[in-house]
């Protein structure tokens, strides 16, 4: 939770020193690149497909297999991410091409900057890959407390390039590819010393011919589909908007930030705390434990996804104009990064029921069921986009994105109930009439409690506080009150 109000903060930062400029448009796509590849490389495929597997080291073998596992891995993965980062380097131009064609068709001064920051940026991909590697030995230990910390250092770097280093430059946005490319090494000496409390301190070695990483390759080439698909998704959503007018790139960027502030909390958190847990759990085979653990994870997404989506959906305008209408940031860019933060927020509680029922496959080591629905899913919202693109602009494109993510969850949902592995627990009508009458009641104080947005715009920052905290905690106390007063309660919430 720290290291996404950081990233809020961080966010809200460069819209002040920023806004929506051209500038802007080009540091994003320089930065959503490598942080693209990073979904592939790192946390996305990668770790889905090498926690069950170390997971089961850790159960079936000893410590000394298990550092041959992670020396071997790391050398494998270390040379790839070597090679991609070189290419990337040198292929900048053709990248920033390829991800903003808009942008290349334009033959403007945007183009050359993206290409000129991605140089800079994209040597972030080998660092924040490899410590995504050592967070996931960490989260494999239970040490979840220091892989979710990690990200504050990139928030604070990239704070103290826009606030200190940016006046310094000549094109002072360069302040911040410099500070992506200073976040990644921190972070990843920052979890190198609790590494060596496990004795597991990552040390390359070569394993092309090793069996444990050739499992993990086994299973990490179609997870690097089948995970990242609303990654693709997005990527997609910025190669489009780049074609519309200058700002698109940055109200998408600004709206599914703050979109993904519940999805980081609680929907990834959720879906990276089971992950070990499941392997675990059929490692020793133990069914039912399993399936009680994923519907418990269900339970707890639509418990928090649900409410944020109906705040997200009410608060749009107030939200964004709260955290960002102040310095470069103009009320255009408030009304249409409102426009496109409703529409992601119609799919919130999809995206996370993705990265929790996508868990119960990679659990499994099951990899290939994921992926035969992700290609479904990116095609629908490939449709999608083509047809929402000219009415709605840039909404469109994030509109597409959450269409699609609710059928590549309900596809996800329909393929582990087919294999026996979601059961539904007792106690589902309930909890889904507490459900709906707790966001009814939320939804209904939220609108009337709102606010023109005209007097959001003109209001200072201490009396936009004040209005967003009366409905921020009288939201929560009456959704609280309502599943209190419907019999929720503590122990329903274990897993």
């Amino acid at each position: 939770m720290l290291s996404r109000v950081l990233g809020l903060v961080r966010d809200v930062v460069i819209a002040g020193y920023f806004g929506a400029s051209g500038s802007a448009d080009a540091f994003f796509v320089a930065f959503k690149i490598p942080n693209f590849l990073r979904r592939l490389f790192a946390e996305g495929a990668f770790s889905q497909a090498f926690v069950p597997v170390l997971s089961e080291y850790r159960s079936q073998r000893d410590l000394q297999a298990v550092q041959q596992l992670v020396y071997r891995v790391s050398g494998t993965l270390g040379s790839i991410l070597l090679a991609v980062t070189l290419l990337g380097v040198l292929g900048a131009p053709l990248l920033a091409a390829l991800f903003a064609p808009g942008f290349y068709m334009d033959a403007g001064e945007k183009f050359d900057l993206a290409a000129e920051m991605l140089r800079i940026t994209f040597p972030y991909l080998a660092l924040i890959s490899l410590t995504a590697f050592c967070g996931a030995i960490l989260n494999a230990y239970g040490r979840f407390a220091i892989p979710a910390f990690t990200p504050v250092l990139l928030n604070l770097t990239l704070i103290f390039a826009a606030v200190v280093l940016s006046p310094q430059f000549e094109t002072p946005i360069m302040a911040l590819a410099w500070g992506v490319f200073m976040a990644g090494a921190l972070q990843l000496l920052f979890q190198l010393p609790f590494l060596a409390r496990l004795q597991l301190v990552p040390v390359p070695q070569r394993g092309w011919k090793d069996e444990g990483v050739q499992r993990i390759m086994k299973l990490m080439l179609p997870a690097l589909f089948g995970v990242s698909v609303a990654q693709i998704n997005l990527l997609l959503d910025t190669v489009l908007a780049s074609f519309l007018q200058t700002g698109s790139v940055s109200w998408l960027y600004y709206s599914d930030r703050l979109s993904e502030l519940p999805l980081g909390v609680f929907g990834i958190a959720i879906a990276t705390v089971i992950l070990p847990s499941l392997s675990r759990k059929h490692a020793e085979q133990s069914p039912e434990h399993f399936r009680k653990t994923l519907d418990w994870a269900v339970r707890m997404v639509l418990l928090i996804g649900v409410p944020a989506a109906v705040a997200l959906v009410v608060l749009a305008e107030e939200l964004l104009t709260t955290l960002f209408h102040y310095g470069s940031m103009t009320d255009l860019d408030i009304e249409m990064s409102a426009r496109s933060l409703r529409a992601y927020a119609v799919g919130l509680v999809a995206f996370m029921l993705i990265k929790v029922l996508a868990t119960g496959f990679f659990a499994r080591q099951n990899t290939k069921t994921p992926v035969k629905v992700a290609v479904q899913a990116m095609a629908t919202n490939m449709l999608f986009n083509l047809i929402l693109i000219w009415p709605l602009a840039h909404a469109g494109l994030a509109l597409a994105t959450a269409l699609s993510a609710f059928m590549n969850a309900g596809l996800l949902l329909r393929g582990l109930i087919k294999e026996g592995v979601f059961h539904w627990q007792k106690g589902w009508g309930v909890f889904v009439v507490r459900l709906l009458l707790a966001n009814g009641a939320l939804g209904a104080l939220l609108f009337w409690l709102s606010r023109p947005s005209a007097d959001w715009l003109l209001a200072d920052v201490w009396q936009r506080g004040v209005w967003m905290a009366t409905l921020v905690f009288g939201g929560l106390a009456v959704y609280v009150s309502v599943l209190l007063a419907t019999g929720l309660r503590m122990r329903h919430l274990r897993g």
